[in-house]
């Protein structure tokens, strides 16, 4: 291997998207895609600051209950959030959990309810450039087990399994008028009666691209919305859930070991 580390850049330079440098982020990182939640999900640090902010790459940095912990906005999609992880790792990330929402696929996954996910269809574009697409989009076993502790411990209702990760936001809400809506709705019912629980856009990439740097991942989605039964939740319950989901990930941060940023 060359003097660079993979990503190109090396780790103490800053890197080119997310604008930080080794030190500027925890080992352990919660990725929304909203740079509009990073500080919402800050505030429920013990303290944090602002470290960077540029384009969608929002971050802030500090600790709960003595654990070191960062959140960093990916943007919409898994090309956004490959960056976004390729460029933390370069600076000493190791363990990354999406937190977001999703709509509803089965009809035990109701509005309100948590996603723990275990894997992801990998029906995106980003992860294929990674590996190829017999290749499974998995979560972390141990990351996977500290959430389920975490749901557990606070009651909360959530669901483990395989979501749906996507490209197309219109795809999925409006299929019947894209030229390929024979494909979209064959496929969708197909996942439906396959058991996935919930659709989102960023964890196939996020655990492909974490198996291929050696990383630890997970992924907590939010039920925010029914499209089959017309249902999504108010400003207030929004908050309310997002709340819960923020407070399992931090309690399962608790779980996994600290590790250094500076190896």
């Amino acid at each position: 291997m060359s003097n660079k580390e993979k990503g190109g850049l090396l780790k103490s330079e800053t890197q080119y998207h997310i604008q930080m440098k080794k030190g500027d982020v925890a080992d352990f990182v919660i990725l929304p895609g909203d740079p509009g939640r990073v500080e919402f999900i800050a505030n429920h640090f013990d303290n944090a600051e602002l470290v960077a902010d540029n384009r969608e790459y929002k971050t802030m940095t500090g600790s709960y209950k003595g654990r070191s912990v960062s959140v960093t906005s990916t943007g919409i999609g898994c090309p956004s959030t490959a960056i976004a992880v390729e460029e933390l790792a370069n600076i000493g990330a190791k363990t990354f959990v999406r937190m977001g929402t999703s709509g509803a696929m089965q009809d035990f996954t109701k509005v309100g309810d948590k996603v723990i996910a275990t894997g992801a269809v990998r029906y995106e574009g980003t992860s294929v450039q990674y590996m190829p697409i017999e290749f499974p989009a998995v979560a972390s076993h141990d990351m996977v087990a500290a959430l389920v502790n975490s749901a557990s411990s606070a009651k909360l209702n959530y669901h483990t399994g395989i979501v749906q990760s996507k490209d197309s936001f219109y795809g999925q809400h409006s299929p019947e008028d894209m030229p390929i809506a024979s494909e979209l709705l064959q496929k969708w019912d197909a996942w439906i009666k396959g058991g996935v629980l919930c659709s989102e856009m960023e964890a196939a990439t996020l655990f492909v691209v974490g198996s291929y740097r050696r990383l630890r991942t997970g992924a907590v989605l939010l039920v925010a919305g029914d499209q089959a039964r017309g249902e999504s939740l108010t400003k207030e319950e929004y908050q309310e859930n997002m709340t819960e989901s923020i407070n399992m990930i931090l309690e399962a941060s608790l779980e996994i070991k600290e590790e250094s940023t500076n190896g």
